[in-house]
């Protein structure tokens, strides 16, 4: 049996390291999210014109000062301008329409805007549409490679392909938590380019060991 290398020994132990305190971060504080999928609040107010973001980021500057805010427009006409951030008391929403008013020249009035709460979007939410594809695509994958690796051994080719494939999975999930990169728009993608680099690592071992068989078999 051939025995592992130094620096394959020590990649393992990182990659264990890494996954335990991933875990850790995970079981203790969570993911960090982004404030789309966070909990928080937002408020509507509808300008009745054209309006730029830039001017509406000035103001919520000045009313939220530090505070993360997602401004956006929405309604057919972008007439509506849809502010959402951590935490909106009725005075940082009271202050809000002042200055919205006095910039556009509009009558928003305080009692007809109400301060909407958001609840906490969780991560298998995020991720469910894409879980039934990735799972399809998996089998059919594990299919078209039982064929042409048959004789290193099925289950061992579907074993590998499912270690590699979880691993690569664990270990993003892992460095994510570990590093506070937040869970929101770039994380499907994240794991699409992490599962074909799995599928490269693993096609890539499996032509290696074709090859070995080979050459065991022309001895």
């Amino acid at each position: 049996m051939k025995e592992i290398s130094q620096k394959t020994k020590i990649l393992l132990l990182i990659i264990i390291l890494v996954i335990i305190l991933g875990a850790i971060i995970i079981v203790t504080k969570g993911f960090n999210f982004d404030m789309q999928y966070q909990e928080s609040k937002k408020v509507e107010l509808y300008i009745q014109k054209e309006f730029s973001v830039e001017d509406i980021k000035q103001i919520t500057n000045e009313v939220f000062s530090n505070q993360e805010v997602i401004i956006q427009k929405v309604e057919i006409f972008e007439d509506m301008a849809s502010i959402q951030t951590k935490e909106i008391t009725e005075d940082q929403k009271e202050q809000l329409i002042t200055k919205v008013n006095e910039k556009y020249g509009t009558e928003i009035k305080s009692e007809d805007t109400q301060i909407i709460s958001i609840p906490h979007t969780k991560g298998r939410d995020i991720i469910r549409p894409y879980i039934m594809p990735l799972v399809i695509a998996t089998v059919i994958i594990l299919i078209y490679l039982v064929i042409p690796y048959r004789k290193i051994g099925i289950v061992k080719v579907l074993v590998q392909a499912i270690l590699t494939i979880g691993l690569g999975q664990v270990l993003l999930f892992s460095i994510i938590a570990i590093t506070g990169l937040p869970i929101g728009r770039y994380t499907t993608p994240l794991i699409l380019v992490i599962y074909a680099i799995s599928l490269l690592i693993l096609v890539s071992s499996l032509e290696k060991q074709k090859s070995l068989e080979k050459k065991e078999e022309e001895k």
